[in-house]
């Protein structure tokens, strides 16, 4: 009997300092504003530009070009392979793509899965937790893991359609690994080249993306540009 309380006592010590280890989500995002240019610069964005350039083994590297205006919750992406622009809109409630057929385009509604996905993609391509109380997500912290030899601090961000496993340097603050699950289909991107930009941010210049279907790792290569001019014409139909 003595013993088992001994080892019940020892078990709940070794509870106790493992939830004294967790910091609060809402920190460990602190620590990341902190750690990218401040709070202060990231509530200030209004819209940014963002450029990618998309390569992987035995596959035909293409571009994309994204442009976001928060204030409006719309989002504009060309994807451009083989010198063919595949164009991607969401603009309130309505979401559309715009096909090249010769010298002309054809336009067609995207789907209600599809613009679900264009409203995730608005705001994780610079960091899936902005303002993630108001659209509806929930953050957990996970605990401290150790991560190709690094500590990091894991959160959960569970959300209507999506979730987010995140993954912090516990030292620097930078988010280094980024697990998305939607629709059945995980998505793992790893972070890595953290670049200032003019608008004085870091953002990950490199990152490299594996997801559970394809299962072929994808080199994605950023510049983003942040409260640029936005052409509304991008914004219509």
């Amino acid at each position: 009997m003595k013993r088992s309380l001994k080892m019940l006592a020892g078990l709940l010590l070794v509870s106790a300092m493992s939830f004294a280890q967790k910091l609060p989500a809402d920190s460990i995002f602190a620590n990341y504003y902190t750690a990218t240019g401040g709070k202060k610069l990231w509530d200030s964005i209004k819209s940014f530009n963002l450029n990618r350039s998309f390569s992987a083994a035995s596959a035909t590297p293409y571009v994309s070009n994204t442009t976001v205006s928060l204030p409006d919750k719309s989002i504009h992406k060309s994807k451009t392979i083989m010198k063919r622009s595949f164009v991607y809109t969401v603009k309130g409630n309505e979401g559309w793509i715009k096909v090249p057929l010769g010298q002309r385009a054809d336009v067609k509604d995207l789907s209600q899965a599809e613009q679900q996905s264009m409203r995730f993609e608005m705001y994780d391509v610079l960091a899936p937790f902005i303002d993630y109380k108001n659209r509806g997500f929930i953050a957990t912290t996970v605990g401290t893991e150790t991560l190709n030899g690094v500590s990091v601090n894991h959160v959960e961000l569970q959300g209507k359609g999506m979730k987010y496993n995140l993954y912090f340097d516990a030292k620097t603050g930078l988010l280094v690994r980024q697990k998305e699950t939607a629709n059945g289909v995980e998505t793992v991107k790893d972070l890595s080249e953290y670049t200032k930009s003019t608008y004085g941010i870091l953002y990950p210049a490199k990152i490299v993306e594996t997801n559970s279907v394809d299962k072929k790792p994808v080199t994605v290569k950023s510049a983003v540009t942040i409260n640029g001019q936005v052409n509304q014409e991008l914004f219509k139909r």
